[in-house]
This record gives structure tokens, C-alpha cells and sequence, in this order.
């Protein structure tokens, strides 16, 4: 077993030197196109110098390049893929499974990480995404650690987990809020944070009061500090932390405490973390931090509600309000970090006022006994409004310039803090020219040999020994090594000029430094052709004479109209897997063909459900890559992929259908024309569409159900309310989204609008796409029955589609939207390259 890496994070060049001096042993990082976070990144130009920078402090450098790719960016991408392969990078973090296998074929020696946006739960999905040519992948934040040494055991490549950071409330690549509510894409960069918005909860149409709890589905931080020691001999290959958008202070302290909780728990060592530590890392950016589901489900933990955003340390809690000072009581165990004159705080007041509204806070000036324990905290004249603080307020430092202090050695260093150690061995014999050879210990295969011009001479008083050269060979003042091992021959008691052995010392140093950051050798072919090869090997099936309609329901109301309208086929998404065996029976003795749609997370646990499934004998659709590589080669079950494997191109659909599909659903993140243009080249008769819906806007492993109707902790104890009760949340817009769980208790918001295609639909029929799906979440029976009936008589030619349009506007209490259909006038553009 090998002892993980600490992973961490590089917005840009502060950050990355934060990193290499707090002991990271790689950087993960984006570029300014095909990467998770748009916002932040290095320039194509600036890439060598990243690279050198990192490797000659013998630190690692991963490139994401995890976005789903469209198709006008393939070429664009495979010449990227090139350069990053050519810069030195010694990896490649990536979404998209076709760009994955794409890569692999330009650069084969290039390591490929799969990202945590690959939505991987199981060993099957590992499987999958190996097949591809991904050596390692990040697994969902959402595993405990049980599950991920499950997975462990059975996964053919390494594994990497999150160990600190911010955690999105969806499963990263199964989140369309942006898509839905912003026209932007989360697996395109551009994540709007809507889980970080207010919700009103909605219970059987009645507004559920929540006290405090305003931020329905904003997560506290993950934080696994505590759990070093276990996770140290998981067998995972990496540990990474959040953080692209954070600042250099952030991924100093972050990077220094892991490292050294890591350092010691491989030495089985007590943590070597005072703590004054502990409350450094939670003050310098936290929304709460938490194991999470890291220690398995409680949902209790971890949605906390009160704020979304950065509060940093609780400090206390407000019992007085004077107009001279505010009083407080102190949180208990606060005394390593107390609050002092130059602390940023924050009253929070979520009790009786949304923290929407501007909060009172700013740098206290004084901080004085009050007796009984108690604070007075003062400040300037006019920085806070007293009449805006009440007693019960809790109060939180945000800043602290302590903090700061602590993470400025790494962040301004005067010299290299992080040092690699060397090896030293010399030669030195009267005769002969001094020679030495400098080796780095941690790579070993990295050595250079320097030697002097002329031969030692024989000393006349003072020859060399080993404690002059140890004394002389130390000193690498700014250099980023440290000498650590030196062994020496020493003959004929030669005569060395210490002016030599600081030259030879310099010359080892800058050619060691220079032999670091040489690229690899790798093979990289020429990308172009590449790609003309792998969509040359791509064969498009014909278009699809006849339009069919297949309909989605999840209540045994919708399933009774479905029936009565006997379109061609019916596909059941049942919370209870019993409820879907009289379900199916319905369908089948109506001699209607059947489908069960399968969850879109599947973890080690979750065997059952697919022995189950499997026993049902249907067609299935398929929402996982675990599952798809688990039945891929079973003849007996029909598959088809749905929207959630994120099909985004046409290399990634092609890839995903020779996999055994019988059709494909798209990604959610194509729009109409993107839709019609793959339909084009893959053939209309293997994509189906939906054409009406509500937009998957989360999928949460985290359940609201259970969170805010019972006090327990998981479906063992929560009683069950997503069984007995209608959900939605309410935005403050008045839009109201409905929360649907399913098989594994997991829950899915659902956008209120019913999105729908008929502005787009004879273009899809022109492109040949013969299948469409419509998918209901809270329609009545009478919804159903409306909306479908429109469809077919428009895929029977008896009403045009704007005749479509106004009757789905007329029978949508909620309103519709075109969504994620919208096309852009620019939409081709491909920015920052």
C-alpha cells in the first residue's frame, strides 16, 4: 500500500505557490476552456511554465479538463488534449467518457483521472470508466468510507476521494439548475449555485414554517480531518481538497494541516494538530465543517440551514444589546483563538430576519470582561446598528488576522519552506577531479553528477573531511532542496577550496532544478487525424420513419391515464420497488410494452435493487454507468441510456451505444439544435428525446424529506414521510419545485415549469428522431391524459406544433419553458481558447 497524495487546489499562481510550500504533493488545476470552474485558470501559454514551476519542487500537476464536450469543440479539444500532454502535465482530470477514450488514443501515456462529475458509486462504474483508458477516479463525495473500501476492493485502477471542502447538495453531473434557471451548465463551468438559494417547504400545498432554516439544500463543508487514521490506510490513492475559487490563504492552511495529519497517522502517530489548528482551518473558510456522509447517512448533519454562505468560527451568542458595546456569551471552546481588537464578525440574526437582508458586522475595536464569563465587544462609531441586534443573535468571526499571520510563511515565503531531500555522494582523491552526485530521494531515477575542472591536490595542513562537506553541502539557502543523506569517499587526504565546493554545490542545484522540469517522453499523436479516425469509425443507423410516444409516470393515478392511452410503451419510476410488480402487471395485461427506469446512484449496497430488477424481466432504462457496465452484456434485458450518463457528443454517444444500448437519451446540457445535429450524425432511430418534462434540477443524496418532516437520521428511523406526503420548494420567485424520492431514498428536485419542445419538434422530425418522451412528476391523471393527447396529435399530423404549444401552455398550471431546448444565437462559440 502506497501512501495517498494530498491533492490540492490552484485558481491561479498565489494559490499554486501556496500549495507547493504547505507540503501538496500534486496541484489539480484548470485551464480557461473544458474545465469545471470558468472562472479561474491558466492560460494555454502559461501551461510549461505551471508545469516546470510544480515539477521542480517535485510536485505533481493535473490539468481538468472535466466539462462535457459538445461537438463543434471536439477538434478544439483533441488540440488541447495535445498541448497538455506535450506541456508536461502528469494528468488529466476528465468528464466526459468519449473525450476520456479520445485522450487516451492522442496521448496513450498521458494518465486519465475520471472526475467526480463521472458520477462514480460502484466498482462497476470504476469498471466502466478503466475501460476507457482512466487509471484513477474521483468518487462521489456522497460515499462513506465503508463504501469506498468496498469499492476498493474491487476496483482494477486507484481511487481518489474529496477530504475537505465545499460539497454540492446534487451529485456532481447530475445537476441542471443551472441549465434550467440560468441558461448556463454546471458540467460546463458555469455552476450558478442555486442550492445555495432560499426555499419555503411546501407540504401537501401548505407552507411548512422552519424556523431558521432557510437554506434547504445548502450543505455544511466536508471536513475529514478527524478520520485520518482510517483514511490513511484505505488504499486510496489520493486526497484532495476543494477549492479552485479559494484564496491562497485557504489552500495553505488547508494544505498544511492535512499534510501533517496525514504525515502522522502513516507514522501511526497521534494527530499533529494543536487546537488552535483546528479552529485555523474552520476560521479561514467554512460553512460548518463535518465528516459528513463520509461517517454514512444522517441527514440531520448535514444541511444545517441558517446560511449559505462562509461564517468561519462561532464565537458566541448575544445577551445584551447597549449602545455602547454588545454582550455576549462565549462558545465554549474557543480559548486557543479568542476573539481580539482587528477580528471581522458577523452578528447572525437568522432567527427573525433572512440572512438575505444586509447583516450587522465589521472589525471589533475592543473586547473587554463584562463578568459571569461574558464579552463586551466594541466598535467604531457607526460600523454596526444596534437596533439590528437582538439577544439570541449568534456571533461569527469571519476574518481573523491571526489566521492570516499563520499562513503567511506560506503564502509570502522568504524562503522555500517545502524542501526535497538529496543524496549526496562524493569522490574526492588526490589526483583526480572532486566528483559528486546529487539524487533526489523521492525520485531516485533523477541524478546529475558534477566535477571540477582540474585534479584535487594533496593538502599541506588542512585535508577534507566529511563533517567541512556535510557543513559546506547544506547550505541550499534558496534553494528547494535539503540535504538529507552524504556519503563520501575521501583518499590521499586531498586539498578541496571551500570556494569549489560551493560552486559544484550550485551547479548540482541548478541542473537538478533543470532536469526536473523536463516534460516526459511521451507519445502524442496528431490530434486531428485522431479525430478523423474516431468519427470515420462512428457508423450512423438510418432515421426513423415512425414517430413513436413513450410516457414516464411515478403514481398509480398517472399509470391508470397512460394506460387508457396506449402509446408505446410506459416506463414506471417508483419510489417503492413492490409497488412496481402490480404496476407492471397493469401494463402487461393491457398488452402495452413496459419499462422500468432504474436509479440514477447505485452504491456497493445496492445489489438488491438490481438482483430485483433484474428478476422483473423488462427493458430497463439505464441512469448509471455502474449499471450499464453490469448488465452491458447481459442478452436477456433491453437497455436504454438515459439523459443522466451525459451524452454530450457524438464520440461519447456512439461510445455509450456500442455498450449495448438499444437508444440514447442525451444530456440535458444539448439544446434543441445540438439534439437535432447528433440525431443527424448517429442516426434519429437510436436517440430518443424527451420532448415534455420537468428538468431534474438536483438529484441529492441528501433527503428533505427526512431532514425536515422526522427527527431521524436515515430511512432506518425517519418513519417514512416521503411515503405519506406531496413536497415541493417554493423559490423566491413564488416557483414552486417538486421533491420526488426514489428507490435508495435519494431525492430529486424537479423544476416547476414543465419544460417542452414544441417549438422544436419539426426539426427534430426532420432530423429523423422517431422516439419521444414525456415524463410526469406531479400531474394529475387529468394532466396526463391532456398532455398527451396533444403529443400524439401531433406526431399524427391532425394539429401543428404551435397548436402544441398553446394546449401544454393551457393545461400547465405552473407554466412551461423551452429550458434547456433554448439556442443561443452564439452558441457555437468556444471562448478563452
Amino acid at each position: 500500500m502506497r501512501k495517498p497524495e494530498i491533492m490540492s487546489p490552484a485558481g491561479y499562481w498565489p494559490q499554486l505557490y501556496a500549495a507547493i510550500e504547505a507540503g501538496a504533493d500534486a496541484v489539480y488545476f484548470g485551464l480557461t476552456h473544458f474545465t469545471a470552474r470558468a472562472k479561474v485558470g491558466f492560460t494555454r501559454s502559461e501551461l510549461p511554465d505551471v508545469m516546470k514551476t510544480l515539477h521542480r519542487r517535485g510536485v505533481k500537476g493535473y490539468v481538468t479538463f472535466n466539462t462535457l464536450v459538445f461537438d463543434h469543440e471536439i477538434r478544439a479539444a483533441a488540440n488541447a488534449l495535445a498541448e497538455i500532454a506535450a506541456a508536461g502535465a502528469d494528468a488529466i482530470i476528465v468528464q466526459d467518457l468519449g473525450i476520456a477514450a479520445l485522450a487516451h488514443r492522442i496521448a496513450p501515456d498521458l494518465p486519465i483521472h475520471g472526475s467526480t462529475q463521472m458520477s462514480i458509486t460502484s466498482a462497476e462504474g470504476v469498471e466502466l470508466a478503466a475501460r476507457y483508458g482512466v487509471s484513477r477516479v474521483v468518487l462521489a463525495r456522497e460515499l462513506s468510507l465503508a463504501e469506498v473500501a468496498a469499492i476498493r476492493a474491487r476496483s482494477p485502477i486507484e481511487l481518489e476521494i474529496f477530504v475537505h471542502g465545499a460539497l454540492c447538495v446534487s451529485y456532481s453531473g447530475q445537476c441542471f439548475s443551472s441549465e434550467a434557471w440560468g441558461g448556463r451548465s454546471a458540467n460546463r463551468g458555469q455552476c450558478a449555485q442555486a442550492c445555495r438559494l432560499p426555499y419555503e417547504m411546501i407540504v401537501d400545498g401548505e407552507h411548512r414554517p422552519l424556523g431558521a432554516a432557510r437554506y434547504l439544500l445548502s450543505p455544511g463543508d466536508l471536513a475529514a480531518i478527524d478520520d485520518m487514521a482510517t483514511i490513511a490506510r484505505l488504499g486510496v490513492s489520493a486526497l484532495k481538497i476543494e477549492g479552485r475559487y479559494k484564496d491562497a490563504e485557504y489552500v495553505a492552511i488547508t494544505t498544511n494541516a492535512y499534510r501533517r495529519a496525514l504525515d502522522a497517522a502513516w507514522a501511526g502517530l497521534p494527530p499533529d494538530l494543536t487546537g488552535a489548528d483546528r479552529l485555523h482551518l474552520e476560521q479561514v473558510y467554512s460553512r460548518g465543517l463535518g465528516p459528513h456522509f463520509l461517517r454514512g447517512t444522517n441527514h440531520q448533519a448535514v444541511v444545517e440551514g441558517r446560511a449559505p454562505r462562509h461564517r468561519g468560527l462561532l464565537m458566541g451568542r448575544v445577551v445584551q444589546v447597549r449602545s455602547d458595546a454588545i454582550i455576549i456569551t462565549s462558545e465554549p471552546g474557543r480559548e486557543a483563538a479568542p476573539l481580539k481588537p482587528g477580528d471581522g464578525v458577523v452578528f447572525d440574526a437568522a432567527d427573525w430576519r433572512s440572512p438575505e437582508e444586509p447583516e450587522e458586522g465589521g472589525r471589533i475595536v475592543a473586547v473587554e470582561p463584562a463578568g459571569d464569563g461574558r464579552l463586551a465587544i466594541r466598535f467604531m462609531k457607526g460600523v454596526i446598528n444596534p437596533r439590528r441586534i437582538r439577544a439570541g443573535d449568534l456571533l461569527w468571526r469571519t476574518s481573523d488576522p491571526q489566521t492570516e499571520r499563520i499562513a503567511r510563511p506560506f503564502v509570502q515565503p522568504a524562503a522555500p519552506v517545502r524542501r526535497q531531500p538529496v543524496r549526496v555522494h562524493v569522490q574526492a582523491c588526490a589526483g583526480n577531479a572532486l566528483e559528486m552526485r546529487w539524487t533526489l530521494i523521492d525520485q531516485p531515477a533523477l541524478s546529475v553528477v558534477v566535477r571540477s575542472e582540474a585534479p584535487l591536490t594533496t593538502a599541506q595542513n588542512r585535508p577534507l573531511d566529511e563533517a567541512t562537506l556535510r557543513d559546506q553541502l547544506s547550505r541550499l539557502g534558496d534553494t528547494p532542496y535539503i540535504l538529507s543523506e552524504l556519503s563520501a569517499v575521501i583518499e590521499g587526504n586531498p586539498f578541496v577550496p571551500v570556494s569549489l565546493l560551493n560552486q559544484l554545490r550550485r551547479q548540482a542545484t541548478a541542473q537538478l532544478a533543470e532536469l526536473q522540469s523536463q516534460p516526459p517522453a511521451l507519445t502524442i499523436l496528431n490530434p486531428d487525424q485522431v479525430v478523423d479516425e474516431a468519427l470515420a469509425a462512428v457508423e450512423p443507423t438510418t432515421p426513423s420513419a415512425t414517430p413513436h410516444l413513450h410516457l414516464l409516470v411515478r403514481s398509480p393515478e398517472q399509470l391508470a391515464a397512460a394506460i387508457a392511452l396506449r402509446p408505446d410503451s410506459i416506463t414506471l419510476d417508483y419510489l417503492d420497488l413492490e409497488g412496481l410488480k402490480p404496476a407492471l402487471a397493469q401494463i402487461r395485461d393491457a398488452g402495452i410494452p413496459a419499462r422500468i427506469a432504474a436509479p440514477r446512484v447505485l452504491k456497493p449496497e445496492d445489489e438488491r435493487i438490481v438482483r430485483f430488477l433484474r428478476k422483473l424481466q423488462v427493458p430497463l432504462l439505464v441512469r448509471s454507468t455502474g449499471l450499464l457496465e453490469l448488465l452491458r452484456d447481459d442478452p436477456t434485458v433491453t437497455l436504454t441510456g438515459d439523459f443522466s450518463l451525459n451524452a454530450a457528443n457524438i464520440l461519447t454517444a456512439d461510445l455509450l451505444l456500442k455498450l449495448g444500448l438499444q437508444r440514447l437519451t442525451p444530456t440535458h446540457d444539448l439544446n434543441a439544435e445540438q439534439i437535432a445535429h447528433l440525431a443527424e450524425r448517429i442516426g434519429g432511430s437510436r436517440i430518443e428525446v424527451i420532448a415534455y418534462h420537468h428538468l431534474p434540477v438536483f438529484h441529492t443524496e441528501h433527503c428533505v424529506f427526512c431532514r425536515f418532516l422526522s427527527n431521524g437520521t436515515s430511512y432506518k428511523d425517519c418513519g417514512r414521510p416521503c411515503e405519506r406526503h406531496q413536497v415541493a420548494l417554493r423559490d423566491t420567485n413564488g416557483r414552486e419545485h417538486p421533491v420526488i424520492a426514489d428507490v435508495g431514498c435519494r431525492n430529486t428536485v424537479f423544476g416547476a415549469e414543465a419544460q417542452e419542445a414544441s417549438k422544436y419538434l419539426d426539426r427534430w422530425r426532420a432530423a429523423g428522431i422517431g422516439h419521444y418522451r414525456l415524463e410526469f412528476v406531479h400531474e394529475s391523471a387529468a394532466q396526463v391524459s391532456a398532455i398527451s393527447e396533444a403529443f400524439r396529435a401531433y406526431l399524427h399530423n391532425t394539429i401543428s406544433a404551435a397548436d402544441l404549444g398553446r394546449r401544454l401552455r393551457q393545461w400547465s398550471p405552473q407554466g412551461v419553458t423551452e429550458g434547456s431546448f433554448f439556442v443561443p444565437a452564439n452558441y457555437q462559440y468556444i471562448p478563452l481558447l
